[in-house]
């Protein structure tokens, strides 16, 4: 592979090194990650106490709360890069000459 090419993993780069780096290109990705295992963790917990309601209905539950956080983390992180790309160069610098 050529070394250009930006798609080839990098043999030194480890698993948390990566996701450092992912983390500052995005730092929604981090937030979506945690929002997930937190939702996930907690309906976890909450599986002991749901009373008379059948699992199959719990688990439904968990996954949509989770779903829905990690979707919010996206939608929020591209928007902030659209601000952060469009909108803040066109009205903050205003002298670019």
């Amino acid at each position: 592979m050529s070394s250009d090419n930006q798609w080839s993993a990098d043999e030194d780069e480890g698993q948390l090194s990566r996701l450092i780096r992912k983390s500052r290109d995005s730092p929604f990705v981090p937030v979506g990650i945690a929002g997930f295992m937190a939702v996930v963790s907690y309906g976890l917990y909450k599986l002991k106490y749901r009373r008379n309601q059948k699992i199959s209905i719990h688990l439904i539950h968990m996954r949509v709360a989770a779903q829905g956080f990690v979707v919010g983390a996206v939608t929020l992180g591209v928007l902030y890069s659209m601000y952060k790309d469009y909108i803040r160069p066109r009205f903050f610098n205003v002298s670019k000459k």
